[in-house]
């Protein structure tokens, strides 16, 4: 199996926006969702999915886009597309055989391979979003104390932890950190005896080991090279299958695109180039998610963020406002203090609620998206591979 390594060194930061990831190109696939329904209705029907599906996601108000529940959504969505394309896909065995839809199928498992490993990093930037609930509930613990006084111990605990928090925080782009030095495998424990297999800086996932200079940012961009439409001859020539082939990479880009925007990785970004034709009818929902997101990655507040998920923001607006009242507090305080800590203690206590609550349900559905790829992917290459190797 290819090594995402082989991308290269770690590609710009986050925080750099420069190429578009949308496209149009309005000149190629005239008439395609005409010519494929035609073809065959399951792709016809695969195509208005998308579209229902995409166009959900696409009209959430500005509050929910990029919340915990969105994302759960999007992978919901994605499970649900992917699931119909695997079947279909099981219809037409003798379409996926022939060329070019083989070749087309092929690169599509080559992305998917890509999808593991991202799954893997964003997997670990909820780990991270953990460690920093820990230190906040430290925060928490140390202020909010109804049996006695909160006190200057008190005071210079929770400095502690808010320090050990903002240094957690920063946007590090080195991957030696605790997290990317430590085994992760979705489906599996690890144990010394696997750890002493892998070169230190190593992260074990079930697609491959993520190096030091791996990148989330490069792999999306290897994801969305040669991305492009079928042409009208490829579209006739597979019944429309050239067409289904292209929405779930589509798909696919899109959804790992988001969660890399949303949650801690390494490497974030989101300079890559992905072509839709306008004329699919799924391009305008994914169009319009991709515009709010990037609106949203534009703000002033937003630009310095680890991640664009809603609860980070709250997390770190609720932690840079602890750490001024914290820091300028001296005793004994006075009753605006009191009042202004104690405001702040009940919101701390509202985002330590949130990632208590949504953390553990987002890891559950992230590990479900892997395996979903993983199954489809593996039943693929075998259906391929035995007409390689007839018997």
């Amino acid at each position: 199996m290819r090594s995402s390594d082989d991308l290269g060194s770690p590609s710009t930061p986050f925080r750099s926006f420069g190429l578009s990831m949308f496209r149009a190109r309005r000149e190629q696939v005239h008439s395609m969702e005409g010519t494929h329904e035609s073809g065959n209705q399951d792709v016809g029907s695969f195509q208005k999915h998308v579209t229902e599906r995409f166009h959900e996601l696409s009209v959430v108000s500005a509050d929910g886009l990029l919340s915990v529940e969105w994302i759960k959504k999007l992978l919901d969505a994605f499970m649900s597309c992917q699931e119909e394309f695997r079947v279909i896909l099981l219809k037409n065995k003798d379409q996926v055989l022939k060329s070019p839809l083989d070749s087309m199928i092929s690169e599509f498992f080559e992305r998917s391979v890509k999808a593991l490993d991202i799954c893997n990093a964003i997997r670990d930037g909820i780990e991270k979003l953990r460690l920093w609930h820990k230190q906040l509930e430290i925060v928490q613990s140390a202020l909010h104390s109804p049996q006695r006084m909160v006190g200057e111990g008190n005071f210079r605990r929770a400095r502690k932890a808010l320090a050990d928090l903002a240094l957690a925080m920063l946007d590090e782009k080195e991957s030696g950190s605790v997290l990317s030095q430590r085994n992760r495998s979705f489906g599996r424990h690890n144990t010394n005896r696997g750890r002493s297999q892998h070169p230190p800086g190593h992260s074990r996932s079930l697609s491959w080991s993520v190096s030091r200079s791996w990148s989330a940012a490069k792999q999306l961009q290897s994801m969305a090279g040669n991305l492009v439409a079928p042409r009208a001859n490829e579209a006739v020539a597979t019944t429309g299958l050239a067409v289904l082939v292209f929405t779930m990479n589509s798909v696919l880009l899109i959804v790992l695109w988001a969660l890399v925007a949303a949650i801690p990785c390494q490497d974030r970004g989101l300079n890559i180039h992905f072509q839709i034709p306008r004329n699919f009818s799924w391009a305008v929902p994914i169009l319009q998610l991709y515009e709010k997101i990037m609106e949203e990655s534009k703000k002033r507040e937003r630009r310095s963020s680890n991640g664009l998920l809603k609860e980070i923001y709250q997390f770190e607006r609720c932690t840079r406002h602890l750490t001024d009242l914290v820091d300028v507090a001296q005793f004994p305080l006075t009753e605006e203090q009191k009042t202004e800590i104690e405001q702040g203690v009940q919101e701390l206590a509202m985002v330590c609620e949130i990632f208590k609550n949504s953390l553990d349900p987002l890891e559950r559905q992230v590990r479900e998206v892997f395996r979903k790829i993983m199954s489809c992917r593996t039943e693929g290459l075998e259906i391929l591979g035995n007409a390689n190797n007839p018997q």
